[in-house]
């Protein structure tokens, strides 16, 4: 049974995505929808995401000083453990699974109450592909601005790192700075970015499909919002897990 549902599942998201990416009927609409949702769920966790960074960058660098505190081991390593942490997994993973659940909860709920208020009906009476109105602009902003928010969170974290070499005094700035130059492997940005389009594609499909077809009233909206984020998590830890063996392994 539980097999059955699953498949199930799985081809009506397949279904969801082939709705999705038809030729819209209207550009100029579309185009509107795409402004919004840039706002909505892009710069709007420009926000959550800087603070999360730079604190995050701090308390990583102080923790790799405490554990590499050995006379042996070289200052500056702290600073190259701090920008391979943010770089590889920090920034492009832990922010986006941060994502799942503010902007995957806002999807999932968003469209959910459009579809208990029967306005996704509407839509479809007057002709309009809901699927593809509703969740293509999402997908467009997600996709293109996500990148931009994990660079920033990446300088960010790193940044953090050096605050707290120089104000926490874990290991002199100098070091810290010759740590972060030091053996750098360009490839780990595009690592980082191409995980981060992958990411940002399944929070916004996976949080869509519980959003559009949920069935019942506002609790099952609230329901179907927490499923959104719990599989979209899981989606991402997967992908995590594939993409790693695809591109450094």
């Amino acid at each position: 049974m539980f097999l059955t549902e699953g498949i199930k599942s799985f081809g009506k998201y397949f279904i969801l995505l082939g709705k999705t990416f038809r030729k819209p009927e209207n550009w100029k609409e579309y185009r509107k929808a795409l402004a919004r949702d840039l706002e909505r769920l892009g710069l709007n966790s420009i926000g959550i995401v800087s603070i999360i960074s730079l604190f995050v960058g701090a308390v990583v660098t102080i923790q790799t000083a405490y554990n590499l505190d050995d006379p042996l081991v070289p200052d500056y390593y702290i600073g190259i453990a701090t920008r391979e942490s943010i770089i590889l997994e920090f920034s492009p993973t832990i922010i986006c699974l941060i994502l799942s659940g503010k902007v995957g909860s806002n999807i999932a709920s968003t469209l959910g109450s459009m579809r208990v208020s029967e306005q996704i009906d509407a839509l479809e009476v007057m002709g309009v592909n809901p699927a593809a109105y509703l969740i293509m602009p999402k997908i467009i902003a997600m996709v293109f601005f996500n990148p931009l928010l994990i660079t920033i969170s990446m300088f960010l974290g790193i940044l953090g790192g050096y605050f707290a070499a120089e104000f926490a005094g874990v290991l002199a700035p100098v070091d810290y700075l010759q740590g972060i130059q030091s053996s750098f492997n360009p490839f780990f940005i595009t690592y980082a970015l191409i995980k981060t389009v992958v990411f940002s594609f399944i929070i916004v499909t996976v949080s869509a499909y519980y959003g559009f077809y949920v069935k019942g009233g506002a609790i099952e909206v609230g329901i179907n919002a927490t499923k959104a984020v719990v599989s979209s998590s899981i989606a991402i830890i997967v992908a995590n897990y594939i993409l790693t063996q695809i591109l450094l392994v």
